[in-house]
């Protein structure tokens, strides 16, 4: 086989493993991309060794997905979700907080997890913040230890709304994780008013 064809049975298959993801991120509410594009790649009885898709490219596919079959109350569940994050990013300003993932980009599903990046001097601060507010939350081991994965996870409510705190080291704010968007809190208010004036 040539080697174009190599790349386009290739390109074809990553295709396979970013909708079939993306179903499963829409219908069964997995919310980190990683685990599902190994669990897409496996039931599709592909090997780790095979480039897998990238997490724009399940993005792409959520879309579509979400365009096919509409959910009506997707949209008042982003903006509630992105209210919340308003909310949580204003109590933790001092951490340098940004918005990421599903509530950022509008393809947050029924049981997405809001997530929020923070960027303390030392994840402890966060934790003893929370624990002199008496707010619950539990602690997470970080799924796969990589060098750029968080040093710590907490996840609590916020009301009705599942809350995930990736907490990093504060260098590495800098040098934002490659093919993740974010945003700080200015701009999520600004999206927050924009939706408020468009349903007056």
């Amino acid at each position: 086989m040539t080697s174009r064809a190599n790349a386009f049975k290739a390109g074809n298959l990553r295709r396979e493993i970013a909708a079939l993801a993306a179903r499963m991120m829409a219908e069964d509410g997995i919310a980190d991309f990683g685990f599902a594009k190994r669990k897409a790649a496996r039931q599709l009885g592909v090997g780790e060794s095979e480039a897998l898709p990238t997490n724009a490219q399940i993005e792409e596919e959520l879309r579509a997905w979400q365009a096919l079959y509409p959910d009506e109350e997707q949209g008042e569940r982003v903006f509630e979700m992105r209210c919340a994050a308003v909310e949580i990013m204003q109590m933790l300003e001092a951490f340098r907080p940004y918005l990421t993932g599903g509530a950022l980009d509008g393809t947050a599903g029924q049981y997405a997890e809001l997530e929020i990046e923070l960027y303390p001097e030392s994840a402890k601060e966060v934790e003893i913040f929370f624990l002199n507010r008496d707010l619950n939350y539990e602690h997470r081991e970080p799924r796969r230890p990589a060098p750029n994965s968080p040093e710590a996870v907490l996840t609590f409510d916020w009301g009705e709304v599942p809350v995930r705190l990736s907490i990093y080291p504060s260098l590495n704010e800098r040098t934002p994780r490659k093919g993740s968007d974010r945003a700080r809190l200015a701009m999520v208010e600004s999206m927050v008013r924009e939706s408020r004036e468009a349903a007056e």
